[in-house]
Formats: structure tokens, C-alpha cells, sequence
């Protein structure tokens, strides 16, 4: 099992998934519930540099957006 966070940029936990995978289809779970329930898009999206967010970012538009970075911090 794999536990997914999102973060704010001053470290509160925002959401929390458990998946039983870490890929593509996850990631993009993660994101939509986010950005659903933050109702804007934010300026960036800053993420570990795993792949599955990378994709999962092209797919919904946020390409420009995502920045990935070293466990997930600017």
C-alpha cells in the first residue's frame, strides 16, 4: 500500500490517499480530488519526481504548472 499527501507550500497536510499502486491512474485520483476541492488551480504544482505525476499532469492540462522537484518541496 502507498500512502499519497498533498501539502500546502507551509506543510499542512491537504489530503491523504491510500492506493494500492503508484502509478498513473493514482496520481491523477490525487490531483482531480485536489484540484475539485480547492476549487482554483494553483499557480504550480510542485511533486516528487515520480513519472506517474508527470503524467497524470499532461492529462489534466498542467503541464506548464507542474514543477518536480526533490520530495515534493521548492
Amino acid at each position: 500500500m502507498y500512502l499519497w499527501r498533498a501539502v500546502d507550500d507551509e506543510g499542512e497536510a491537504l489530503d491523504v490517499l491510500v492506493q494500492k499502486r503508484r502509478n498513473k491512474h493514482a496520481a491523477l485520483k490525487l490531483l482531480r480530488r485536489r484540484l475539485k476541492n480547492q476549487g482554483i488551480h494553483p499557480e504550480t504544482i510542485t511533486t516528487d519526481k515520480l513519472a506517474s505525476y508527470r503524467a497524470a499532469a499532461r492529462d489534466l492540462g498542467l503541464s506548464s504548472r507542474h514543477r518536480p522537484g526533490r520530495h515534493g518541496r521548492k
